[in-house]
């Protein structure tokens, strides 16, 4: 079907369909008229999701794809707000929403995860080799300070001296990940490039400090202590980092839409990621501060956990949510 049939075809359902969102926006205001408005809402608002479904397929015209984009948007709002709770919505999001949008996105996060892996393996590779160049890449006394971390004979891993609870150890690896990954996020505007730099930075970054620790012999210590939390922390960074290279290519290739309207199209999308990044970052820092410090856990169950979280991240967003859109 031509696009111009498909519109003429559907036209006065789309037209319907937004004088119903106008009309919910305006009871809003008055709750008890909400469940009258929304009577029949659901299916319109299944009718819309399968145009634009359509439209996407079939490689329809952005204009009309993004027209149809901001009418889900609003419906969604809508009828999700009125109806779901908020632990309804963060279910959704976290069982449908994120790997649906991860899965849409796939040329930006594999761009992203490129950027991060491919120059932390490189250095990772020449320190190896080489291992006064790890000076080179990374401050003497962080690499001092990385080594007392690791030290063997440390009575708990990965902790700063200055800290003495986990509980403190969670919040500072809270503000630390996401601080990251919003520099990451953030850097996008101009241009890509910032995102760029910080994905190649904190890549290199880890693949020197990697390299150096199994120079010294520290690894056991060391793996032991990131397997648990390596698969949330790394793949929050690449989805925070695939955000903020699609805002950066709304500026450079808004294709027909102004570089206005394209970093707005670009930011909502990317938003999603990001929220996907904040909440694998928090499991993150979760497991990093109550479990990987542990020292008197064996590194073979370290290994085991850590294992299971990259399978469990990997089946998430290759098989969760397929086949339904909130």
């Amino acid at each position: 079907m031509r696009q111009e049939e498909f519109e003429q075809r559907y036209q006065p359902e789309w037209k319907a369909f937004q004088d119903s969102i106008e009309i919910a926006e305006k009871f809003s205001r008055r709750r008890g008229d909400n469940q009258k408005v929304l009577d029949g809402f659901a299916e319109h608002y299944r009718q819309v999701c399968y145009c634009l479904a359509l439209a996407r397929e079939r490689q329809y015209s952005p204009y009309l794809i993004q027209k149809l984009e901001t009418l889900v948007f609003r419906g969604h709002q809508i009828f999700y707000q009125k109806r779901l709770g908020i632990f309804k919505r963060i279910y959704q999001f976290i069982v449908f929403g994120l790997p649906n949008a991860v899965r849409e996105q796939a040329t930006f996060v594999w761009i992203a995860t490129a950027l991060f892996y491919l120059p932390g393996l490189i250095v990772f590779a020449i320190v190896l080799v080489f291992p006064e160049l790890v000076y080179a890449v990374v401050d003497p006394d962080m690499v001092s300070n990385i080594e007392s971390m690791y030290d063997p004979t440390a009575d708990r891993l990965g902790r700063e001296r200055q800290s003495d609870t986990d509980f403190m150890m969670f919040g500072h690896y809270i503000r630390n990940n996401i601080g990251i990954a919003f520099q990451s996020f953030a850097g996008g505007i101009i241009g890509t490039l910032g995102t760029q730099f910080f994905l190649i930075y904190n890549g290199v970054f880890f693949g020197a400090i990697d390299a150096h620790i199994i120079n010294i012999g520290y690894q056991e210590t060391f793996y032991g202590f990131v397997a648990g939390h390596s698969s949330y922390e790394l793949t929050g960074i690449v989805l925070s980092g695939a955000a903020g290279l699609q805002l950066g290519w709304a500026v450079i290739a808004p294709g027909q839409f102004s570089r206005k309207q394209a970093l707005i199209n670009a930011g909502k999308r990317g938003m999603v990621l990001m929220y996907g990044a904040i909440f694998l970052l928090l499991i993150a820092a979760f497991v990093e501060a109550f479990w990987s410090s542990i020292s008197s856990v064996p590194p073979t169950t370290k290994y085991w956990v850590g294992g299971a979280g990259w399978l469990i991240v990997i089946l998430y967003f290759t098989l969760l949510g397929r086949g339904r859109r909130v």
